[in-house]
C-alpha cells in the first residue's frame, strides 16, 4: 500500500509521462525512417564540388548555392579548375501571363512561368547533362483591391519558383551515376 501511494505522486506521473512520450516519438521517428523517408530538399550528388557559370540571375545563383551547401554532400566552387562538375546556365526566362479575366473585363488571373535553359560538364569537359530544359509554372489569383498584396505574393511565388528550379536542376545532376575521385 505504501510502494502504491509512493508511484502515484505527481513527480513520479510526470516522470511516466515524459518516458512515455520520449518512447512514442521514438517509435515514430523509427518508422518515418524506416520507409524511406529523406527532407525535402536532401540530394546525393555523385560529384563533390561544383562549379556554376553561364547566366544565372543573382537569385537562381543564391538558391543553387545554398541548396548545394545545405542539402547535398558536395560544395560550390568559384574556380572550374577545383570542380568535378561544371554546372552551365546557358539562360533564365520568367513571364507572366494573363490567365482569366472577370465578367467585366479586369484581370482575375495571372500564370507565371520560370524556365531555366543548362548544361553540365565533368572536370574533362565531357557534356554529362546535354542542353535540357527545367520549367515551372504557378497560377496566381488577382484582384485589383488588393494590388499591394498581389504584388508581394507575386515575389513569393518568384522565389519559390526558383528554389524549385535550383533542387529540380540538382535532383538531375543527382541521377548521374558518375562518382567523382
Amino acid at each position: 500500500m505504501w510502494l502504491h501511494k509512493q508511484m502515484s505522486t505527481p513527480r513520479n506521473l510526470n516522470r511516466r509521462l515524459l518516458l512515455q512520450g520520449a518512447l512514442l516519438g521514438l517509435f515514430s521517428v523509427s518508422g518515418i525512417s524506416a520507409c524511406g523517408f529523406r527532407l525535402r530538399g536532401s540530394v546525393t550528388i555523385p560529384y563533390k564540388s561544383i562549379l556554376i557559370s553561364g547566366r544565372p540571375s543573382p537569385q537562381l545563383r543564391y538558391d543553387l548555392e545554398r541548396i548545394i551547401a545545405t542539402g547535398t554532400n558536395a560544395k560550390a566552387v568559384t574556380s572550374g579548375k577545383d570542380a568535378d562538375l561544371i554546372l552551365d546556365i546557358v539562360s533564365e526566362d520568367s513571364t507572366r501571363q494573363i490567365l482569366s479575366y472577370t465578367s467585366t473585363g479586369q484581370i482575375s488571373a495571372y500564370r507565371l512561368n520560370n524556365r531555366v535553359l543548362f548544361r553540365a560538364f565533368d572536370n574533362t569537359g565531357a557534356e554529362v547533362i546535354p542542353e535540357s530544359e527545367i520549367y515551372v509554372i504557378r497560377d496566381l489569383d488577382f484582384t485589383t483591391a488588393t494590388v499591394l498584396a498581389a504584388d508581394i505574393q507575386q515575389q513569393q511565388f518568384l522565389e519559390s519558383m526558383r528554389s524549385d528550379l535550383a533542387l529540380q536542376i540538382l535532383r538531375r545532376i543527382a541521377t548521374l551515376g558518375r562518382v567523382s575521385k
